[in-house]
């Protein structure tokens, strides 16, 4: 690699696809081997039922930094006994995530490497959080991630698994890639949350999830540390020591995060750079993990021109040296190859690629994701129980 700028392995100890394990294992079932005599890295107790809280954009880092502003998190919940650090995995993006924690498997097996990528031999670019291609054409969720579900497999096992999140995620592309098997329970607010967890948690063995995504999104518009952010990490809080409160005995919440995030420190604009554009067919990723297609015989200089265009700044690697070393797991299946650009950027510094024409409102956050960094790939996993 050209760059030797230190790297933050997304899979060196604990990533977040082995959380799913771990948790059933703690409720007993042996779900197509998701649970099995070897755990794997994350131990936990035995349990009646567990819920898991993801607050979307939770950096382990910038929890550290605001510990006063979620005094719960910080102080009355624990770290999981024994556990690393907890990657999010790369690209270190709520899509890629989900689907970690969803299947229990690493990006390169569940194929959703990122944001936006390719779909091999179409000359397409698939946008998986909004799950929409060009020109309306439809993606099948169980096409583009055709691997059981955690839930499916839970559900066959005898275990009540639940998803609490607002109702419009409900028959999404994105959750049906990600959550089949589940029982949506629709919840807007705290409280809502906090009541349709206790629903689902009162009929045991159960695995409920609830997400929050209001800090994800605050960090985007007005940045990580922001007054807008504080406001809603606070309201995280809130709501993490509510469910803890609302566990009925024998139980266990755990928190965690998709990804952290960086406030952007500077933006290039790689569609107005004529040197990022020669020789690009599609641009794809995001800011922070960008996925770069060469027109056919080109990828070769599009790569030595991004290295030598972002050298100091960003890790700029081939589709083959990612897979070699691992960036989406120890290994990527072969239908998924393609998927993946044929060079991919991955800024270090506080750099975002921007594509201001083609993505406008991206190119205006102030926070982003994505990267290796030791704040978008360290993730809280807190514990409390009734156990």
């Amino acid at each position: 690699m050209a760059d030797t700028a230190p790297l933050i392995p997304a899979y060196g100890g604990s990533s977040l696809a082995d959380l799913p394990r771990a948790l059933l294992a703690a409720l007993g079932p042996s779900p197509d081997g998701l649970s099995s005599a070897e755990p794997g890295p994350i131990r936990v107790e035995p349990a009646r039922a567990v819920c898991v809280l993801l607050i979307d954009g939770l950096g382990a880092e910038a929890l550290r930094a605001h510990a006063d502003a979620a005094p719960f998190l910080s102080q009355g919940m624990r770290p999981v006994t024994g556990a690393p650090p907890l990657t999010a995995g790369f690209p270190a993006t709520t899509v890629t995530s989900l689907c970690s924690l969803g299947t229990g498997l690493t990006p390169g097996e569940h194929g959703m490497m990122g944001v936006s990528l390719a779909v091999p031999d179409t000359g397409l670019l698939f946008n998986a959080l909004r799950w929409s291609l060009p020109d309306g054409a439809a993606m099948d969720p169980r096409v583009w991630q055709p691997a059981p579900t955690v839930f499916e497999r839970a559900r066959d096992a005898g275990v009540g698994a639940a998803y609490v999140a607002p109702g419009e995620f409900a028959g999404t592309g994105l959750t049906e890639a990600v959550y089949r098997g589940v029982r949506h329970l629709a919840a807007a607010t705290v409280d809502e949350r906090v009541e349709r967890a206790r629903e689902a948690l009162r009929e045991p063995p159960a695995y409920v999830t609830v997400y929050y995504g209001d800090l994800d999104a605050a960090g985007h518009e007005t940045g990580w540390g922001s007054e807008e952010w504080l406001r809603r990490l606070a309201t995280a809080d809130r709501l993490a020591e509510r469910l803890a409160g609302a566990l009925p005995d024998g139980c266990a919440l755990y928190v965690t995060a998709d990804h952290g995030m960086v406030n952007a420190g500077e933006k290039l604009d790689v569609e107005g750079d004529p040197a990022l554009r020669h020789g690009v067919a599609l641009l794809g990723g995001e800011a922070r993990a960008r996925h770069v297609y060469a027109e056919e015989g080109a990828a070769a200089d599009v790569l030595t021109a991004w290295r030598e265009r972002l050298a100091g700044q960003a890790w700029v690697v081939s589709r083959e040296e990612a897979v070699e070393a691992g960036w989406f797991g120890p290994a990527v299946r072969a239908e998924w190859v393609k998927r993946i650009g044929d060079v991919l950027a991955v800024p270090y510094t506080g750099l975002a690629l921007v594509a201001p024409r083609a993505h406008a409102r991206e190119a205006a956050f102030a926070g982003y994701h994505g990267s290796m960094t030791a704040a978008e790939q360290y993730v809280p996993l807190l514990e409390a129980s009734t156990r």
